[in-house]
């Protein structure tokens, strides 16, 4: 799947499915599929790449002619112009994961997956951290200063929330999800060692799915831990207090969807609603983390921005007169 078009006709469609025979995931796992049942898989597979293509032209035509125009100039230029470098690498990290499933195995590489989905991910929110240093607008709230535990916490728990996506990734990949449907136990078992095979641990971290499914419910309950310390460490700063609120809240929300998705044995609307959870809840973190980071008003600052605020309403109030 090349081209910008689908297959056209009958004949078209069919040397696409013939070629599609010969890959190991036909063999092994959907050799009772008809034409029309590759049509169906092949309609999502088409439609994630279309929209792909589609968002790459949306974002770089005005680009274009913002940094055509000079409106885009400086470091500005080549930080934005970094977007679309990272989005052609997740393109070709696409269609190397893609290719995984249809050389010598029957699924996709979960660690090819996992990179995909970081990578995607990744890029959403390095726009959202550029979008924030063009309109942040600081308020009477956020002129205090962050302590060092407090950026330190957020760096903290961003990265850890960036463990847990990884896993999560695993998890879709190696249908882990599908092996335990109790909780909080897994099948009436509480220790990972009821999961562990002989051999190396190391490997069977991001091999053997039973582990994986342990290590994801565990690294949930640190980020939703984790949240609610910082959302508690961050209730006395007035600025920051909001964000540590939604913070906590929309841990308890991915949660709480995980844990649906792992007992409904895992519908598919729950399942996509629990990985937009995670970017929901990264892109709170990294708009936490960025607030963390920016430097602190001075006294002086404070007083002459709202003077001058305060003689640019009166101006305004005389003019209106």
């Amino acid at each position: 799947m090349s081209g910008a078009l689908p297959p056209i006709g009958d004949a078209a469609w069919q040397g696409v499915f013939e070629e599609y025979k010969r890959s190991p995931q036909y063999r092994e796992v959907n050799h009772w599929m008809a034409l029309a049942d590759f049509k169906r898989i092949f309609f999502w597979e088409y439609m994630h790449r279309l929209l792909g293509r589609m968002i790459g032209v949306a974002c770089f035509v005005p680009w274009l002619w913002f940094a055509a125009t000079r409106r885009l100039r400086g470091a500005l230029l080549w930080r934005t112009a970094s977007i679309f470098v990272l989005g052609g690498v997740q393109g070709a990290v696409g269609w190397y994961m893609v290719k995984s499933g249809l050389l010598d195995a029957p699924r996709v590489s979960h660690l090819r997956l996992a990179l995909h989905l970081v990578l995607g991910m990744g890029v959403g929110q390095w726009i959202l951290w550029l979008a924030q240093g063009l309109t942040e607008r600081r308020s009477p709230g956020t002129r205090g200063t962050v302590s060092t535990a407090l950026r330190a916490g957020a760096v903290g728990f961003l990265s850890l929330l960036g463990l847990q996506i990884v896993y999560g990734a695993f998890m879709a990949g190696t249908h882990a999800g599908y092996l335990f449907s109790t909780f909080p136990d897994m099948n009436g078992r509480y220790l990972p060692g009821a999961f562990v095979t002989p051999g190396e641990l190391g490997s069977q971290l991001v091999m053997n799915p039973a582990i994986i499914h342990y290590a994801h419910r565990v690294l949930g309950m640190c980020v939703l831990l984790a949240a609610l310390a910082l959302a508690f460490g961050l209730r006395a700063h007035v600025g920051l207090r909001g964000l540590g609120f939604a913070l906590a809240g929309f841990a308890v929300l991915q949660v709480t969807l995980g844990v649906l998705a792992v007992v409904l044995h895992m519908p598919i609307v729950i399942a996509a609603l629990h990985q937009l959870g995670a970017y929901v809840l990264c892109s709170v973190a990294v708009v936490l983390c960025h607030a963390v980071f920016r430097p602190a008003e001075t006294t002086d600052a404070i007083e002459s921005r709202d003077r001058d605020g305060g003689l640019t309403g009166a101006r305004q109030d005389l003019r209106r007169a």
